[in-house]
């Protein structure tokens, strides 16, 4: 592909899943734009082995925009970063086709492996804000991890993690993060075991208070009994 029809296609991958952005122009003040240019140079470079001056272009797009990307990093086509400050992706991760990234996320390691130690996350994976996925293993397709989540083992494809760790709260949820950039309706584990809890105190309450009243009937009864 040429740097021409690269180009409109990074800008037809932004435009359509930032509503912000009103013309084509301003795609080219947009931080992700800028750093994964910067980030398919710095790649090249890195895989002939010119790995200071592949790493000197990525610290160089990493102070300019927030957004790490080591160059040894593999990232497919349609990656897309919305606003990006703080996004780190580490040499050994593996980034499928139309991944969503938001700002805060990192893909790191866990610093106890060697050779691959960083995640990958294959295609139509979207990670929320401040998410964190650490270690060597594979978040399948189609899943959602949400805001502020830790993720520290394998996800399979089609799957909703939320929580620190990271759980599994929903499955075979088939939902594309290209046409969908929800991260806000997320089932919420905590708040649904508290409203679990509180149903079974209301029905303990309900069973003790039912339990009382036979006690209660019972001693009435003996008393009429020994009255008479």
């Amino acid at each position: 592909m040429g740097m021409i029809s690269y180009i409109k296609e990074e800008i037809g991958v932004i435009r359509e899943r930032d509503p912000a952005i009103k013309s084509n122009l301003e795609v080219f003040l947009y931080p992700s734009f800028k750093v994964i240019l910067s980030y398919r140079l710095a790649h090249k470079l890195y895989m002939r082995k010119h790995y200071f001056l592949a790493r000197w272009i990525s610290q160089r797009a990493a102070r300019k925009t927030g957004i790490e990307i080591h160059p040894g990093a593999k990232i497919g086509k349609g990656l897309f970063i919305d606003h990006g400050s703080g996004v780190i992706i580490g040499e050994t991760a593996e980034l499928g086709n139309n991944v969503t990234l938001y700002q805060g996320v990192t893909l790191g390691g866990t610093g106890k492996e060697h050779g691959k130690r960083h995640p990958t996350l294959k295609d139509n994976v979207m990670v929320s804000a401040g998410a964190k996925v650490l270690g060597s293993f594979t978040i399948g397709e189609n899943s959602k991890i949400g805001a502020g989540s830790v993720v520290l083992k394998e996800v399979p494809a089609d799957c909703t993690v939320v929580g620190v760790p990271g759980r599994i709260v929903r499955k075979n949820n088939k939902v594309i993060p290209r046409s969908d950039m929800n991260q806000v309706d997320l089932p919420d584990p905590v708040s649904n075991d508290l409203i679990r809890l509180q149903e079974v105190n209301e029905e303990l309450l309900a069973r003790i208070q039912k339990l009382e009243k036979t006690i209660e009937e019972i001693q009435t009864e003996k008393n009429e009994r020994e009255e008479i």
